[in-house]
């Protein structure tokens, strides 16, 4: 199969959608697929010369283009919706422009994660998948565009069937969770004190950890407040995060003293990490729907594959994965449900090794390489 996935991205990226998009096309090339990515040549200072492949240390088993698209960086400094609009905007033009040129372009799937890019590629071919990771807000909009795909990735139930509600068949639908690469997990063998002497994480403390951005419907926010109800010996680890938002959880919460802020590390060492902790947090929200039914984090997957107990929200979209078998589910949103989760597990040692076990077991079925295998056999089911 011959598949060329469009990404309106700004890639490389410290963002997980850029970790998700470069990890599908390696996934999709093992395969036996020919792929190619096209991005927009917008450039971010700090990763300007460096190279995508070795960024995310894959495999160069896919072609990389990055085409030009005028990039209005400058409206940030007055409003973030103009910007995405015009950029948005300025990228479909230059893959009109590309695929107006491109030869052979009838004999490839045309895939991608951005919405507002169907109206273009699909002026270019009927064989267009869209995988979903929201429900956009101007649904109406895109209703007839999404009709006219082939195929339909979701990342949750719950988005499927609100996808469904709206009138679109099911059997044009695939659930296919994200994933994560285990390889990356088994490569780290040294023990738990080893690795906190390493990255110079303190041996006499309980090691709570979280990763990705602070943003308030992650949950980050919550289990900041949780701090001051763990056990005395508990250090919460924040692994992530913009440096503006950083400083900003530092004032608000600069009276506790069980807080460690580490900001950005590369992904590369994020098993290193998750296998000093004691305890792995996904504290997301309920409020908001991108949370409570859409998402499926990319930390779910590396937190059950570093075989540590987790403590997580008891939401219906982490229900698709987590259980009481492999983790602790808590009340979203409650500052002292979670650490009350959290204290459970530091004090019930038989029964974290017990979930961290069934989490190591669980995350053979979330790898990369079979989420892009289910997605290629859907797209070429008879009949396709």
């Amino acid at each position: 199969m011959k598949i060329i996935y469009f990404a309106n991205s700004r890639i490389p990226t410290e963002k997980a959608h850029g970790l998700q998009i470069i990890k599908m096309c390696e996934a999709f090339a093992i395969g036996d697929n020919q792929v190619g990515l096209i991005l927009p040549n917008r450039v971010n200072r700090e990763y300007k010369r460096q190279d995508i492949f070795d960024y995310y240390q894959v495999k160069k088993i896919f072609s990389v283009v990055k085409i030009f698209s005028p990039d209005p960086i400058f409206l940030l400094r007055f409003t973030s919706g103009a910007y995405i609009k015009l950029q948005s905007l300025f990228f479909s033009l230059s893959i009109f422009m590309y695929l107006s040129f491109k030869k052979d372009k009838k004999s490839y799937i045309f895939y991608t994660r951005d919405e507002h890019l169907l109206p273009v590629i699909q002026l270019f071919s009927k064989k267009v998948v869209w995988e979903a990771h929201n429900f956009p807000k101007n649904n109406r909009f895109y209703l007839k565009y999404w009709q006219r795909c082939q195929k339909i990735v979701t990342i949750t139930e719950e988005l499927k069937k609100i996808l469904v509600k709206n009138g679109l068949p099911s059997a044009k639908i695939l659930v296919a969770a994200d994933g994560v690469d285990l390889e990356e997990f088994a490569a780290v063998t040294d023990s738990a004190e080893k690795l906190k002497i390493k990255l110079g994480l303190p041996l006499d403390k309980k090691i709570i950890m979280y990763t990705g951005h602070l943003y308030d419907w992650k949950g980050a926010d919550i289990l900041a407040k949780a701090a001051d109800r763990l056990s005395h010996n508990a250090l919460i680890v924040f692994i992530g995060g913009m440096t503006k938002d950083i400083q900003k959880f530092k004032e608000k919460y600069q009276a506790s003293q069980n807080l460690l802020f580490l900001g950005f590390q590369s992904h590369e060492m994020i098993p290193h990490y998750l296998k000093t902790a004691d305890v792995l947090v996904l504290p997301n929200s309920a409020k908001t729907d991108i949370s409570n039914l859409y998402t499926s984090p990319l930390k779910l997957f590396e937190y059950l594959a570093a075989g540590r107990p987790m403590v997580a929200s008891d939401l219906p979209s982490l229900r698709e994965v987590l259980n009481q078998n492999n983790s602790i589910l808590v009340e979203p949103d409650d500052a002292e449900a979670l650490a009350a989760g959290i204290n459970f597990a530091l004090q019930n040692v038989e029964f974290s090794v017990k979930i961290s076990k069934q989490s190591l077991i669980d995350a053979q079925k979330y790898t990369w390489r079979q989420r892009a295998k289910n997605i290629v056999d859907f797209i070429d089911d008879a009949g396709e």
